[in-house]
């Protein structure tokens, strides 16, 4: 049986212990200690990392001012519960009976720490006003994810937020228990699954009361802000994306470094930035349809000029849209037996409409597409798609085809 160290101190950085056993595993070793301050994966808190460094090297370090000293050191890179025993995968293996010091990731630490506790208070909140059960919590890289069976409205989630920071400011302390069987009979907590045996429970006094096996911060003002930054369905609840302590703090850092940014090129106040980009959204898609109505007046122009009767009629445009691309070839049909129009360039390759009352377009289109990396097709009289070729190469099968 390893002991926990963990939950005696969640603070404690280094340790001593005795190798158990070591076994050889996928891609490293097993390692058994008989204690452990390397929290195992678990309850959507990863797991911690870190070093163990045998008793021999250690002492050679601190003769020689080197950690490495006498290859002692391993790196432990997962670290998996497993039942009695915490099992730490490391990328050597160390002799059974050695005694070793170890050494987590803070860091690391100290932000799942932040992170669990922050989830407890806002998991509490919800379930308390809205009656909603966490189902799902995962602390990912970039932010913590919580899965509720009920959905909530931006005005909800705004409160729920509010609350849970105002929590963070009474820094209350976070209590860890395991209360006895009778005294659990009558304490009203949640919990995702069944449990049995040693329940601990984790008090957030005012906001959470919650079964979990995690590691937590000693009080709420440890863990800094907490900020919803997104939601989505999630089976028939919702799901919050949420930053905690230092990344909640970054996020605000780049925020507000952005929209300090924007205000400068807009030459407004950082508290106008969103009206002056709703006036400069507005003022853009006013032009863009201007530009539009122009665009279509200068090809309506082009196909004025060509002559009725032609035998084929082919355009390069730039930057038409499908549709557009759609609506100048039916134009260049009235002109001529066999009607392409070509948009895009060299580099991205170019989407075609070809439109013909005598050609079998349709195996015409086949045939394009083999020469010209295309992709597309349709049925006669009209075809469209898009090739990736110049228009150098368009243009010498086209001649080739005696269309051009």
């Amino acid at each position: 049986m390893t002991r926990r160290l963990y939950y005696e101190d969640a603070y404690r950085k280094e340790f001593d212990a005795q190798v158990i056993s070591c076994r050889e595993a996928e891609g490293g070793f097993e390692v058994i200690l008989d204690q452990t301050v390397f929290y195992p994966e678990g309850g959507g808190q990863p797991c911690d990392l870190g070093i163990l460094i045998c008793e021999e090297a250690r002492e050679e370090a601190q003769k020689d001012v080197r950690e490495d000293a006498a290859g002692g050191q391993v790196s432990v890179l997962d670290v998996q519960d497993g039942g009695d025993e915490v099992r730490h995968f490391c990328d050597r293996p160390l002799q059974k009976g050695m005694r070793v010091h170890g050494k987590i990731d803070w860091t690391r630490r100290l932000t799942h720490m932040r992170e669990h506790s922050g989830e407890h208070i806002i998991s509490g909140i919800i379930c308390k006003s809205h009656g909603y059960s966490n189902i799902g919590f995962h602390m990912g890289k970039e932010f913590v994810t919580i899965d509720f069976n009920g959905m909530l409205t931006e005005e909800e989630i705004a409160e729920a937020q509010k609350a849970a920071n105002a929590k963070v400011l009474e820094n209350v302390e976070i209590l860890a228990e395991y209360p006895d069987a009778e005294t659990l009979q009558t304490m009203e907590y949640r919990s995702k699954k069944e449990l049995d045996g040693a329940i601990r429970i984790v008090t957030v006094p005012g906001a959470d009361c919650c079964a979990c096996c995690g590691t937590h911060v000693k009080r709420t003002g440890e863990i800094g802000p907490i900020r919803v930054i997104g939601t989505e369905h999630y089976k028939n609840g919702i799901r919050l994306n949420i930053l905690i302590g230092e990344k909640a703090l970054a996020d605000y850092a780049q925020k507000s470094e952005n929209t300090k940014k924007i205000s400068t090129l807009l030459s407004v106040k950082p508290e106008n930035t969103a009206e002056a980009v709703d006036k400069l959204l507005n003022s853009f898609n006013c032009l863009k349809l201007e530009y539009g109505a122009l665009k279509m007046q200068l090809l309506e122009q082009k196909v004025e000029a060509i002559g009725t009767g032609e035998k084929s009629v082919v355009l390069f445009e730039r930057d038409l849209s499908p549709t557009d691309v759609r609506k100048l070839a039916d134009r260049l049909q009235e002109k001529a037996e066999f009607s392409a129009v070509f948009s895009g360039d060299d580099a991205e390759g170019y989407k075609y409409v070809i439109i013909s009352s005598k050609l079998d377009v349709a195996a015409f289109g086949k045939e394009l597409n083999r020469a010209l990396n295309g992709r597309g097709g349709g049925r006669n009289p009209m075809i469209q798609g898009s090739a990736l070729a110049s228009r150098r190469e368009i243009e010498a099968f086209l001649k080739e085809k005696e269309l051009l």
